[in-house]
């Protein structure tokens, strides 16, 4: 049941019809979805799947989906590493699609109710109709166990997500910095394998006209097998 309904939330975001995207739009709520699939091949290893779906325009003009998969490897009780590669389309753009070629390192470590995190990423960007490029993202953030007393507790999120890019000329903007993205939710744990993040996010992107900032309603579901 839980593969079907993600099944069809993919099979939906995908028949939606293209609409061209704008930056006034752009400044306007979004709504963004993500799923999650991992399944354990060994012990601190791990076949990771994820689907993502952007709506902006008031959340109604779906721009961009995009499709992942790769490897987690659990480098040592705080580290993990996951390669991984990530198909992404954006309907009724000029660079209608996107390939890209990922490596995230994430650090982590519990302080009784408290989990600080470092995650890095490092993206190889290869765009329809645009040269290869390569973009940093640095998200520090910190995770806390709410004192309540339930079977799953629930767990507060607080993140900040700076993206660098090295070459600052060709983009444009004259700053490496192009986007920064401030993100709060909770993550509900409904069972040991499956747990829902409804968030709210704030994302500002460096234009070469200046910064837009617009916010965003999201919801992440993930399953573990």
């Amino acid at each position: 049941m839980q593969s079907q309904i993600v099944l069809c939330c993919c099979l939906l975001s995908s028949a939606l019809p293209a609409q061209q995207q704008n930056s006034d739009n752009d400044r306007k709520t979004a709504l963004w979805f993500d799923e999650e699939i991992s399944a354990a091949l060994a012990p601190g290893r791990s076949l990771v799947f994820e689907f993502r779906q952007r709506q902006n325009n008031g959340a109604t003009n779906p721009f961009t989906y995009s499709f992942q998969a790769g490897i987690a490897f659990v480098a040592r009780p705080w580290l993990t590493v996951i390669p991984s590669y990530r198909y992404r389309r954006h309907p009724g753009n000029s660079s209608a699609h996107e390939n890209r070629l990922l490596l995230n390192l994430t650090f982590s470590k519990s302080f009784g109710r408290w989990q600080p995190q470092l995650r890095t990423i490092t993206e190889g960007r290869f765009q329809q109709n645009r040269g290869a490029s390569a973009r940093f993202r640095l998200r520090p953030g910190i995770d806390y166990n709410l004192p309540i007393r339930w079977p799953r507790p629930p767990v507060a999120i607080v993140n900040n997500e700076f993206f660098l890019v090295p070459d600052a000329s060709s983009s444009g903007r004259g700053s490496s910095f192009s986007q920064n993205r401030f993100q709060v939710g909770i993550r509900f744990p409904i069972a040991d394998s499956c747990y829902v993040l409804p968030y709210f996010l704030v994302r500002s992107a460096h234009n070469p006209t200046g910064w837009d900032t617009n916010p965003v309603f999201g919801l992440s579901i993930a399953f573990s097998f």
